[in-house]
């Protein structure tokens, strides 16, 4: 007479831990397990040891995200120590882990300075861009001042309803805006050569948005640049381990 032996049913970590809600307060540790836990397609952020829940993206704001993630990746095939992310986990603190929509990094074999790359981004990264519904979003509170206390050197807040770009460089350890010139380009005090046309960005006139980056790109300063962030590689491969 033959036995069936019947496997027995193991829990999955997804089935042990409870789902996240909006409006959850926990640590980054507990809140980061919680995620890893939870459908692929699901999307929060720990701001502040409160979740926040994202809400479903607009076509607006899917435009927009993707005009700024090729200007800023662009700009690193340009720029050798410079690396771009997408909607990547960072871990600012022990209460803030967020996924940006975008951010551009000098990575730490070149320099770059408060920020670790490996299988999140961990620490300050040099400049981060959030594409917000309208002036009212956290963006412009909350993770404002998150990133301004973190140490992140640049801010940019791209405003859908207002059509409006918000960049912030920090001085002195506090966030001043910086201002377009009458053309309405905006220029990175951080990474010569970023230059963001915003009429071309919210007029989705992507040729226009490149042709402005590539004016930048061509200046001197960025040339100086890269040949700084090269430097700096090889004096740091040069150290001792």
């Amino acid at each position: 007479m033959s036995t069936t032996l019947t496997p027995r049913t193991i829990r999955t970590t997804a089935e042990t831990l409870p789902a996240l809600h909006a409006g959850d307060h926990l640590n980054r540790e507990t809140f980061h397990n919680r995620y890893a836990a939870m459908p692929t397609k699901f999307r929060a952020e720990l701001v502040q040891g409160v979740v926040i829940v994202a809400s479903p993206a607009s076509c607006p704001h899917g435009v927009s995200h993707a005009w700024i993630l090729t200007w800023l990746g662009t700009y690193a095939i340009s720029t050798p120590g410079t690396l771009a992310f997408d909607n990547t986990t960072t871990i600012i603190n022990d209460v803030n882990e967020y996924q940006p929509d975008a951010q551009l990094v000098i990575l730490p074999g070149y320099g770059g300075q408060g920020v670790r790359v490996g299988k999140y981004v961990e620490g300050a990264p040099q400049l981060i861009v959030e594409v917000a519904a309208t002036s009212e979003a956290y963006d412009l509170f909350e993770k404002f001042e998150v990133y301004q206390q973190a140490g992140v050197q640049e801010y940019v807040v791209v405003l859908i309803r207002e059509r409006q770009v918000r960049w912030f460089a920090a001085k002195d350890g506090t966030f001043q805006p910086l201002s377009a010139d009458a053309a309405g380009v905006m220029r990175s005090v951080t990474f010569p050569g970023l230059w963001l046309d915003t009429a071309a960005l919210f007029a989705e006139l992507p040729t226009t948005l490149l042709a402005t980056l590539q004016a930048g790109l061509a200046e001197p300063a960025h040339a100086e640049f890269v040949g700084l962030l090269e430097r700096q590689r090889q004096l740091i491969e040069s150290k001792p381990a």
